[in-house]
């Protein structure tokens, strides 16, 4: 059979499940045109009570939302089975690597050694996988990333009960660096910052994720933090957040106060990426730009008050330059951003995972 004719039949969609939601999205790759066609998407609510501690405890709950989104809300078609799916990277555990050259059966096994001094969890509990950052005569770097056995094979449970055929899991902010890598001047070492509702995901992406960090609480967050500190209803506090955020308001000092526990930890730990990977860089190359992402990253001021506190430019991934809706509705201004990792899993060539 021709390859390109195998591929091209047999294409792949992204599945992204957040807290308590979750999204698909399939990418038309039969079309030489600069922006790719989506040809389906959409996004199904869950209890999030179906997923503890990163495990999906109640498979039927969210096979369910899945089964009701395909039959009743989706926009466009997905027309296939094979999916790609995200893990949640505040789950995994990421470690930069600098290793004597070897060859690649040994390569494996010194990962694993070196795996088991810095993850508190038996090696046999995990799976593991890595991915070459760089190579000289001497050394090579990578990226290890580990993940507990029951986070995936509880998602592997979930895809049986659909009868789909997972081809690929990788995590959240792995995905949304495909879809960065889309996108204009992402050709320089960039910090990735994905607002998630629980929590907030971080690497420093240079062609590949460098080294990667999470820090709880993420756009729910800011909503209880404002809540809280304006002593506010919840739906009250997700108004304000959305509509005027941190920008020039009546409430804006307050607003920036009441979101300091979350945005002081977030600017100590992206100062602290940013240190990491400038000291030991090969090239001596400097963080040029900070890009944000996911939900949370709609609030309005945000991207003004990180620039302003770590002088350096900051601004919103744009996920649709290199993407069209075409003839289907697109979703609002403000959901766009939702669709960045699973946009970026549905970018994923099968060819590669399959070669």
């Amino acid at each position: 059979m021709n390859t390109a004719l195998f591929y091209t039949d047999k294409p792949a969609f992204g599945l992204d499940i957040g807290f308590g939601n979750l999204k698909v999205m399939q990418i038309d790759r039969g079309h030489n045109n600069k922006k790719r066609p989506i040809a389906g998407y959409g996004v199904a609510s869950f209890d999030p009570g179906a997923i503890v501690d990163g495990v999906i405890k109640d498979p039927e709950v969210i096979a369910k939302a899945i089964h009701d989104l395909f039959n009743k809300n989706l926009i466009g078609n997905i027309t296939t089975r094979r999916v790609a799916i995200a893990l949640p990277a505040a789950r995994t555990f990421n470690r930069t690597m600098v290793l004597p050259r070897l060859n690649a059966n040994d390569l494996g096994e010194a990962v694993k050694l070196e795996t088991e001094q810095y993850i508190p969890l038996p090696i046999a509990d995990l799976y593991l996988d890595y991915t070459v950052v760089r190579k000289s005569d001497a050394e090579t770097e990578l990226l290890a990333v580990a993940v507990p056995r029951k986070i995936v094979d509880s998602y592997l449970d979930l895809v049986k009960i659909l009868g789909l055929e997972p081809i690929i899991m990788e995590t959240t902010i792995s995905a949304g660096g495909r879809l960065f890598v889309q996108a204009e001047n992402s050709d320089v070492p960039t910090v990735l910052i994905d607002f998630g509702s629980m929590s907030t995901d971080m690497t420093v992406f240079d062609g590949v994720p460098i080294v990667t960090s999470t820090i709880h609480g993420g756009g729910d967050s800011f909503s209880r933090l404002i809540a809280k500190k304006l002593n506010v209803s919840d739906q009250e506090a997700y108004i304000i957040k959305t509509k005027y955020g941190m920008g020039v308001s009546k409430k804006q000092k307050e607003v920036t106060e009441g979101l300091e526990p979350i945005l002081g930890q977030l600017l100590k730990e992206v100062r602290r990426m940013i240190r990491y990977y400038e000291e030991r860089s090969n090239t001596k190359q400097k963080i040029n730009q900070i890009v944000t992402m996911g939900g949370g990253a709609n609030m309005p001021g945000l991207s003004e008050y990180m620039t302003n506190q770590l002088r350096l430019p900051v601004r919103m991934c744009d996920p649709w330059q290199e993407l069209v809706f075409a003839d289907l509705q697109p979703p609002n201004t403000t959901e766009k951003s939702m669709f960045v990792t699973v946009a970026g899993l549905a970018l994923l060539n099968p060819r590669k995972i399959f070669q």
